[in-house]
């Protein structure tokens, strides 16, 4: 019997911070085409994802103080 390691099956994913915040932006406003949310899937690391989406709704959170501090 031949052992198979999962870790060599697995392709390592070498997806750009700018190809991680573009996808990042395009799911928080809701638009995605579904050819390139499966290329996402395949190339961007979830970590990335994660610690920029934390960061674009910061960002967010603080940008809307910001306009509600300026309009009040």
């Amino acid at each position: 019997m031949s052992s198979v390691n999962p870790s060599d099956s697995v392709a390592p994913r070498k997806g750009s911070l700018l190809r991680t915040v573009r996808a990042v932006a395009w799911s928080l406003i809701g638009l995605r085409k579904g050819s390139e949310y499966q290329q996402d899937l395949e190339k961007i690391n979830p970590l990335h994802i994660i610690v920029v989406g934390l960061l674009a709704i910061f960002l967010l959170v603080l940008s809307l103080i910001a306009v509600v501090n300026w309009v009040v």
